[in-house]
């Protein structure tokens, strides 16, 4: 064996081991916040209600195995084992599953099926499996039953809404709680200056929030490790002190001798349980650390984010499989459960103290600096919560279920660090006027349990669909999943429906709200891409109608935003039919939203001619996974106009190639001089690229098209697209009349407009104004 080849890999071992290291190290801060600090509250909601009435050993320790076996089944299992396999190339989430969905099964309605999308390497990746019975008769289902897929459209944006709805009950539910400890020393403190302080805090973070989590963020990880060790050393005394016989509340038999003797009183109290798997957060997108730099400079790791549970699945691609396993199991899992254990020997010895536990649990010569770690402590998990709202919100956008709002990226080497401020300000105004309304933890975990075990229903649902007809795994184990993890989540939903009249009708009616504006969002935007799409016209009638219409050609470069991926536009013909003159170079750009999380650039442009070369009409088919992040419009043009380049260097005649950092090298005899591409303009066109290359190429034909191309380009760039209002027909029903006419219009108004959202240049823009009926 050759010793320099062990060495090398040791080595590389070593560098494995030290980058799992460090990303269960960064995860600590990003992943566990709102998970870590459900002790605060766990104990307290579940013997707010009837349950008071059982004060007894039996039931304090039935409670402690309810949330051991629940953190075991749960997290550990279900998400930890199980669910973590199911990533999107290495991308987790609602989305990631139901990006598989589309995929790999045919079941999405966000993609168009014209969009030339076959040669993304998301699309393709993985090994081809043999379809079983089970894959092909749910195939089948979903293909003859179209209702099918508008379900699970459904189903996925019920859980995204009940994540932004978390997004508003996490601060409030963090924030109040910790600071409610005040009181175990302030007895005689007014509710009014805890909530006051508590809407300070919040305020204070909200206003945070545009500096950019890399700023906010740098103390996470130190925090939250802080805070597990606090709550496991306070556990392990307070085990050792107050009663060790908890231990034996591990075994399952509590858990049955628990509802035997509370009944139905115990059956309402899991919507208070349910509170130890809080943190659920379905977006993957960032939140940083202090070393998250270091990390994405040296080891070339993209970017992290952030919450509990499911945000294990969910930030599966920042981090890995491994690393998330190792922080859980080896860290935050038996931290926990030290945590629940101590609380519960405390109180069984302290049964007075039920409403106050966690505090009271906290020995004295320890309680302030516990106290300051913990009201610490849930300012990570709120601020979690808040930038996860930001990056669904956003994906939300680019898959257009979501109206136009305006993003801000807050780091120029870290993507998917977002500040959306619209959605910024709405989410500290809802804050404030949760804690102000509700004023008690107790009614505002009741909210808070039904919205997290939605969410994780939804994940059972979509992860039966991904083992049947993804995995095409036996429909046996599809259903045990669903009959272990789903039944135990049943239970908690159908408790924490018990409490909708106590407080958990919010999450109900905001997220009905926001499932409302999605759907209509999502509904307006395909009426007005069908009409496109049934109303377009043909390239030949359009060159017919140039000597009837005496079409004049001005100088310049010409980009047509539209949504139709062949042929004109209708706004495009409207517009020549008046004014009947256009640019010596046309380029018809659709931007696609695909359901991947990411397109390499490589494959981010595809450029087809239409027409023949001495027409000089283009179409690019410029593509987007959910999480790439959109470049401002020099970039864009940059790029766009180097892609053309390059795709009439090629010399190809096929009507379509893909074109993206293509290198040419012909070497044929040099029949004319070589172009510079950087002469275009484009010598800041891609970002990774240190200097500007000169990209040589033979053939008169092709010398001619790049030198329009590049006098085009400096007579200037302008941006044509619609401004259409979209109005049902007159022969519509009412509700569709409501829903397009008002709901509709009135998102429309008021959103951000798509000329702004792309960043045109307002100097630059010609609008057409049309009048869709659909």
């Amino acid at each position: 064996m050759d010793p320099e080849a062990g060495s090398v890999t040791r080595e590389s071992r070593l560098k494995i081991y030290r980058t799992t290291l460090c990303l269960a190290y960064q995860s600590f801060g990003v992943v566990y916040g709102d998970l870590s600090t459900s002790p605060i509250y766990v104990y307290k909601s579940t013997f707010s209600g009837r349950l008071s009435l059982h004060e007894e050993d039996d039931e304090i320790l039935g409670v402690l195995s309810l949330v051991f076996w629940t953190l075991t089944l749960i997290p550990l299992c279900k998400y930890i084992i199980f669910v973590l396999g199911a990533d999107d190339n290495g991308e987790g989430g609602t989305f990631a599953l139901y990006s598989l969905l589309c995929r790999r099964a045919k079941l999405g309605l966000l993609s168009a099926s014209d969009a030339p999308d076959d040669d993304i390497s998301a699309y393709n990746s993985g090994l081809p499996r043999k379809e079983t019975v089970a894959s092909s008769i749910l195939k089948e289902f979903f293909d003859k039953y179209q209702s099918s897929r508008i379900v699970l459209l459904l189903l996925v944006l019920l859980g995204t809404s009940m994540v932004i709805g978390d997004g508003i009950l996490t601060p409030s539910m963090s924030v109040l709680s910790a600071v409610n400890g005040i009181k175990i020393k302030a007895t005689g403190l007014h509710d009014n200056y805890t909530v006051l302080i508590a809407c300070v805090i919040l305020v204070g973070l909200f206003e945070l929030q545009h500096v950019g989590t890399r700023r906010v963020g740098f103390l996470f990880a130190p925090i939250l490790l802080a805070w597990l060790f606090c709550i496991s050393v306070v556990g392990i005394y307070n085990i050792i002190h107050w009663n060790p016989r908890v231990i034996s509340a591990l075994s399952p038999y509590y858990v049955y001798n628990f509802f035997k003797k509370t009944g139905k009183d115990g059956w309402s109290s899991l919507g208070g349980i349910v509170l130890c798997v809080t943190g659920l957060s379905i977006t993957p997108q960032d939140k940083p650390i202090l070393f998250k730099v270091i990390l994405i400079r040296i080891m070339n790791i993209p970017s992290f984010n952030l919450s509990g549970a499911e945000a294990m699945f969910a930030d599966l691609g920042h981090f890995s499989q491994l690393s998330i396993r190792i922080a859980f199991t080896v860290v935050v899992y038996p931290c926990l459960i030290l945590a629940y254990m101590g609380e519960a020997a405390y109180l069984s010895k302290h049964k007075v103290d039920l409403q106050r536990s966690f505090y009271k649990s906290i020995p004295e010569v320890v309680f302030w600096p516990v106290f300051i770690i913990a009201t610490l402590a849930t300012v990570v998990g709120s601020q979690a919560i808040i930038s996860a709202t930001f990056s669904i919100i956003s994906q939300c956008r680019a898959l257009k279920c979501f109206p136009r709002v305006r993003v801000i990226h807050t780091s120029n080497h870290i993507h998917g660090q977002i500040y959306i401020p619209e959605v910024n300000w709405i989410l500290m105004v809802l804050c404030l006027a949760v804690v102000a309304g509700y004023r008690d933890t107790d009614m505002i975990g009741n909210a808070y349990g039904l919205a997290v075990i939605t969410v994780m229903l939804v994940t059972t649902c979509l992860m039966f669909l991904v083992i049947v007809l993804v995995w095409k795994r036996n429909i046996l184990g599809a259903v045990a999943f669903v009959i272990v993890f789903g039944s135990l989540e049943m239970s908690y939903f159908s408790a924490c429906l018990a409490k909708v009249h106590k407080g958990g009708w919010f999450p109900l009616i905001f997220s009905l709200i926001v499932l409302s504006t999605m759907c209509i969002w999502h509904y307006g935007t395909l009426k007005k891409h069908s009409y496109e799409s049934h109303n377009k016209v043909s390239l030949d009638m359009l060159l017919s109608m140039g000597p009837n219409l005496g079409i004049n050609r001005v100088p310049g470069i010409g980009l047509i935003y539209s949504n139709v991926t062949t042929g004109v536009p209708p706004m495009f013909t409207h517009f020549v039919t008046n004014f009947p003159a256009f640019h010596r170079i046309l380029i018809f750009v659709t931007i696609r939203s695909l359901t991947v999380p990411k397109v390499p650039l490589n494959q981010r442009y595809v450029i087809s001619r239409i027409g023949p070369a001495e027409f000089r009409l283009f179409q690019c088919v410029v593509r987007y996974g959910y999480k790439d992040e959109r470049k401002d419009s020099h970039d864009f043009e940059s790029r766009l106009i180097e892609t053309v380049a390059e795709f009439l260097q090629s010399g190809s005649d096929d009507s379509e190639v893909r074109a993206l950092g293509m290198e040419f090298g012909l070497n044929q005899q040099q029949s004319s001089p070589p172009v510079d591409v950087a002469a275009l303009g484009l010598e800041n066109g891609i970002s990774s690229r240190a200097s500007k290359r000169t990209v040589r190429f033979r053939g008169v034909g092709c010398s001619k098209e790049l030198e329009d191309l590049t006098e085009a380009k400096e007579s200037g760039l302008a941006y044509m697209m619609g401004s259409t209002c979209i109005l049902a027909s007159e022969t519509s029903s009412y509700l569709k009349k409501f829903v397009i006419n008002i709901v509709y219009g009135f998102l429309r108004q008021n959103c951000r407009h798509p000329a702004t959202a792309l960043g045109i240049p307002h100097t630059s823009l010609i609008e057409v104004g049309m009048v869709y009926r659909v």
